[in-house]
């Protein structure tokens, strides 16, 4: 069974891959999450995983499926996550009241060949409910917004200002399993064959 080699340090990321019973292991990517105007949201995130996936790739010893993942948050342009407070105030004001999109772009290296990779994207619809002043400030000022695209996250104290959203919940958490599963799939890797592989098989290989 090969293994896997997640290449994010978010810990929403980690918890999604831990709910499913996978074992893997992290490696932080140190690619700059750098946005090109340029580039449309989908090409932007799918271009950002790669890079993610193939640093990481390019630095381990040991043979593994690497996962790079990158999402973004756009409402009439790309938004990232947030410099600072002042920027976290202005990102959640245009999100506040009106419906906007996530993306989340993902790669799957296999390095056990010659570094061959797939990649693709998920987009989902999420409508913030219509926010205070006090309420955008006040949320700012915790720690939630500053490593989240768009200054909010939804699995957490963010959720408090989602109304809706039209698609896939775990593309806004940052990890679209359904998508994940697809690309896992194209080697051959089948969420059964990871399920079964337990912790003590991980160690012994």
């Amino acid at each position: 069974m090969k293994k896997i080699i997640l290449a994010s340090a978010s810990p929403r990321r980690s918890e999604l891959l831990k709910q499913m019973g996978i074992v893997f292991d992290v490696f932080a990517s140190d690619v700059d999450e750098i946005i090109d105007i340029t580039k449309s949201p989908d090409d932007m995130v799918k271009i950002l995983s790669c890079s993610k996936a193939y640093d990481v790739a390019g630095r381990i010893s040991r043979k593994a499926l690497v996962i790079g993942a990158d999402t973004v948050v756009v409402k009439d342009e790309i938004l990232g996550k947030p410099e600072n407070y002042e920027d976290a105030v202005r990102m959640l004001l245009k999100l506040q009241g009106r419906w906007h999109f996530v993306y989340t772009g993902i790669t799957v290296i296999d390095t056990y060949g010659d570094l061959f990779h797939v990649s693709d994207f998920e987009k989902t619809r999420v409508k913030m409910r219509k926010l205070t002043l006090g309420e955008i400030k006040a949320y700012a000022a915790t720690n939630e917004p500053y490593d989240k695209a768009g200054a909010y996250g939804i699995q957490g104290l963010g959720a408090m200002l989602v109304e809706k959203i039209d698609g896939c919940y775990f593309n806004v958490v940052g990890l679209p399993i359904k998508k994940l599963t697809g690309l896992l799939e194209k080697f051959n890797y089948s969420l059964v064959e990871i399920l079964k592989f337990t912790k003590e098989e991980w160690e012994d290989n």
